[in-house]
């Protein structure tokens, strides 16, 4: 920013693994969002170097990262980012078209990625006929189709209210345990509880790496009216 250099991570090493459930945790400026930008290949890092499925991705240029990005990562955004004109159906299907499959294929795929997270029923539905719950499970089922390595979720509840910010971390526990590795940033402490792994950033540092032996499990709406 004109004559200040501004480091919004500082030294930060860390490995994640394939299978982990990791959430990444820090205030406004503390630097998760450019190390979930770094990991998902959105941006490259000014030093040091970033080694995804044994492919050092530092140096490659906007085509080879926008490949990587394509077959590697699968991305869940707080806005949900669909195509409004577009049924829940080409949505999903979008990622496969810059992937090169044929049509008949690309909606093979797409609807059993929606049946995945239980929204069969909905394929032709456009983003307005669709509660928020709905349209963040089309948004996950858009980052499955692909089969990536990494599903990335950014504040993936932030636009949800609690009931069904509890539904979808629900079904990200669903994935984890299908063997999907996720990596999630979230300011909620009971969100980040979900995940199995906890990383706090503050001031572009790696404040604390704990592993959570407890992860949250269920809907803790639902336990209360059944017990109820």
């Amino acid at each position: 920013m004109g004559s200040e250099t501004i480091r919004a991570l500082r030294s930060v090493s860390i490995d994640i693994h394939q299978g982990e459930y990791v959430s990444f945790m820090g205030p406004s400026g503390s630097g998760k969002s450019t190390l979930m930008n770094l990991i998902g290949c959105l941006d490259t890092p000014s030093g040091g170097q970033y080694v995804l499925n044994g492919s050092d991705v530092s140096d490659m240029t906007e085509n080879e990262l926008a490949e990587i990005r394509n077959k590697e990562i699968g991305f869940v955004f707080q806005t949900f980012n669909l195509l409004p004109r577009a049924s829940s159906l080409e949505n999903v299907a979008l990622p496969l078209i810059y992937a090169g499959y044929g049509k008949a294929e690309r909606e093979e795929k797409a609807m059993k990625a929606l049946e995945g997270v239980g929204l069969g029923d909905r394929y032709h539905h456009k983003p307005n006929e669709l509660s928020g719950g709905q349209r963040q499970r089309v948004a996950i089922a858009r980052a499955l189709v692909n089969d990536p390595s990494i599903i990335l979720a950014d504040e993936p509840t932030g636009n949800l209210d609690s009931k069904t910010s509890y539904d979808i971390m629900d079904l990200f526990a669903d994935l984890h345990d299908k063997g999907n590795t996720i990596i999630m940033v979230t300011h909620e402490d009971d969100i980040a509880h979900y995940s199995h792994r906890i990383v706090r950033l503050r001031d572009g540092e790696i404040e604390t790496d704990v592993k959570n032996d407890n992860p949250t499990r269920g809907n803790p709406y639902k336990l209360e009216q059944e017990e109820a």
